[in-house]
């Protein structure tokens, strides 16, 4: 069976330095925050050409605290897409706002800028573009939106580790870019883990407290916080594997043309690139009017996949008290429905990659 990922093979190719960073954390008891987590934050915010970045334990974590340094609070409202993992919204939900949604391009997954004006209202504080898949979501307009309206920007990130959007890495485009390092991703940690990227020192400040149980010194709490800390073990494993991010976005972006070549004229539709982005593949997701009979053909030749997402937010069961109904958002439901997610991981065969496409050419889906 060819694997969606696979983790063991990155950890066999990594053992050598990984162990030891692993034996340095053990050995010097510095399990929560400490010197190796401060380095990696030094380091990734540098990668995102931002001036700090604060480590949390997960992806949602950053998204929330993000968000409460905005000041995004009851009552409030923040835009953002319905086409996304779950996350997205729930990080909204923690603060009290209402998350408001305006649905996606097609071409790219990413948040639809024609539409966010008309969404805009009084209580609006914030816009949360979703770097989906990989992709970047048009940001200059949407930035141009936020200057025009007084609105704050938070990038999810969380699946965009070492995209550009036009040369310029996601992260820190807007008031704050917030990454997950949850195992599966682009850089992923060995557990949970999340950082906020952000050019602003006050809200650098507010962030490190709320992480930290809202104290500025070890008993005083000038904010309630969170208990938001990552592990020095995972500040540990992110300083080796940051090291090979550039390589592995390579080897996913090679992976990406090297589908799209095969996949020519197959009957499925591949990934698109808008020409102002560096798309890193975070997943290789194709397009099918025939998900199930494609998914059935996969399987049967000995290949994972995945659907990312089946069901959008304002669908989900969790979310039907924000009102909205089926229709609302034409292009994320067919979205929904047409997705399947390819295998794609940096260490990825040529020969893997061929097998993919062959199992994806059988049936119906042949030219």
């Amino acid at each position: 069976m060819i694997p969606f990922v696979d983790l063991r093979r990155q950890y066999q190719d990594l053992k050598a330095d990984i162990d030891a960073a692993v034996g340095h954390v053990l050995e010097t008891g510095q399990f929560v925050l400490g010197p190796e987590v401060e380095a990696f934050e030094r380091e990734f915010a540098a990668a995102c050409a931002a001036d700090s970045g604060i480590a949390v334990n997960s992806g949602t974590s950053a998204l929330h605290l993000a968000l409460l340094a905005a000041g995004v609070g009851p009552g409030d409202e923040v835009i953002t897409v319905p086409f996304t993992f779950v996350a997205t919204t729930a990080a909204i939900g923690y603060t009290g706002a209402r998350p408001v949604f305006v649905d996606i391009d097609p071409a790219t997954f990413t948040m639809d800028v024609t539409l966010i004006e008309a969404a805009i209202t009084s209580r609006t504080k914030a816009i949360l573009p979703v770097h989906l898949y990989g992709h970047p979501a048009d940001m200059d307009p949407i930035i141009a939106i936020a200057a025009r309206h007084g609105l704050t920007v938070i990038e999810d990130a969380c699946q965009a580790h070492g995209a550009l959007y036009k040369g310029r890495p996601v992260g820190a485009l807007g008031d704050a870019g917030c990454f997950s390092f949850y195992p599966g991703k682009n850089l992923g940690a060995y557990g949970e883990g999340g950082i906020v990227v952000t050019n602003r020192s006050d809200w650098t400040r507010d962030i490190r407290m709320l992480r930290d149980w809202g104290q500025d010194r070890k008993y005083h709490h000038v904010l309630k916080g969170y208990n938001y800390r990552m592990e020095g073990l995972q500040g540990a494993i992110l300083r080796v594997k940051l090291r090979r991010l550039r390589e592995w976005t390579d080897a996913r972006r090679a992976h990406g043309a090297a589908y799209n070549r095969l996949l020519a004229g197959s009957g499925v539709e591949s990934p698109k690139e808008a020409d102002y982005a560096r798309h890193v593949f975070h997943v290789y997701a194709v397009r099918t009017t025939d998900r199930v009979s494609l998914e059935r053909t996969l399987h049967a030749h000995g290949v994972s996949s995945g659907i990312h997402y089946p069901v959008p937010v304002h669908l989900q069961p969790a979310y039907a008290d924000l009102g909205y109904r089926a229709g609302d958002f034409p292009e994320s439901e067919r979205a929904a429905a047409e997705v399947l997610s390819l295998p794609m991981f940096p260490e990825l065969t040529a020969t893997q990659i061929e097998q993919v496409a062959a199992a994806v050419k059988q049936e119906s889906y042949a030219a």
